[in-house]
């Protein structure tokens, strides 16, 4: 049955894989697929990964050697992965250091549908460089735009950690018709900063991603690994703060993870409610899209 022409459900079952993950990519890509094996048994529909799930979070430092751990597309982990999601019928999310070509690498997401067929594909969009975190070093902005993919389950929209942070971005995945944005993500502590500016990040982090569920009237789910990974002994790492969540429509956060703890947390997405909410909040409706002029410059003098 084409795109169009697909049956879709007015509910299903989010999960999101809080996961910890160890350098050796095969691992973490045999303990992805019994994941979601045992989602799937607990009813999931519509299973979400951790960003770069195949490895450690290797941008703390920049080292050409890490480039030996990305992956074509397609490639190993979405061959194995599209055999998983035929298997339990569920639609999977894939994040994935993904080699384009010699030289050209980006961070990336691949939508894979409930038969087992790939349903689309992301680029990340935002690439930030900051203290262990240069992604700059290894990735290229992606160049796919935003999107909006159909599955079994619903239209998801995939946008990639930093990009967490773009009102646009989340905006312009919601026109094209998304009802739910995933978020897989890589984020957490410098534990000398914690102290201090700890709870202020965590915050804020939050806060931005259930205002892009409210702004735009979506379900948003953030999906993020956890625990302590060092790129040396030397190093103080980052302390990954899990807390994986969904929030409604309304910006109502339904289901949440710990922040130490590797877990499966699940949520329930009524695609009515997206209507509801959006008649009784018509955010949509009331943009002025006449007077919007200048919002695609840097700066405006």
């Amino acid at each position: 049955m084409s795109s169009k022409g697909k049956k879709i459900n007015q509910k299903f079952t989010a999960a999101l894989l809080q996961m910890s993950l160890e350098n050796d990519p095969n691992k973490n890509l045999k303990k992805a697929v019994s994941w979601i094996d045992k989602a799937s048994k607990k009813g999931a529909q519509v299973i979400c990964l951790p960003e770069l799930f195949r490895s450690k979070y290797f941008c703390q430092t920049e080292d050409i050697r890490n480039f030996e751990l990305a992956e074509t597309i397609p490639g190993p982990s979405t061959e194995e992965l599209s055999k998983a999601a035929k298997k339990n019928q569920v639609v999977i999310i894939v994040p994935l250091f993904e080699k384009r070509a010699k030289g050209v690498y980006h961070n990336s997401a691949v939508i894979i549908d409930a038969n087992g067929k790939v349903a689309g594909h992301y680029r990340k969009m935002h690439i930030p460089d900051d203290p262990a975190y240069y992604e700059k070093f290894y990735f290229t902005p992606g160049d796919l735009g935003f999107k909006s993919f159909k599955t079994k389950y619903g239209n998801i929209g995939t946008l990639i950690c930093w990009d967490q942070w773009y009102p646009e971005g989340a905006r312009l995945t919601a026109l094209k018709g998304a009802d739910i944005l995933f978020y897989p993500t890589a984020i957490g502590w410098h534990p000398n900063e914690k102290k201090e500016h700890g709870q202020a990040q965590f915050d804020s982090w939050m806060t931005i991603q259930r205002g892009h569920a409210i702004a735009n009237g979506v379900y948003v789910a953030a999906v993020n690994r956890v625990g302590l990974e060092k790129d040396s002994d030397d190093s103080a790492g980052i302390e990954f703060w899990g807390s994986s969540f969904v929030a409604d429509p309304q910006g109502v956060i339904i289901a949440q993870g710990s922040k130490d703890k590797e877990e499966i947390i699940y949520a329930e997405i009524n695609l009515s409610r997206i209507e509801y909410i959006r008649r009784n909040w018509p955010f949509l409706r009331d943009r002025r899209i006449d007077a919007y002029s200048g919002i695609e410059k840097r700066f405006l003098d």
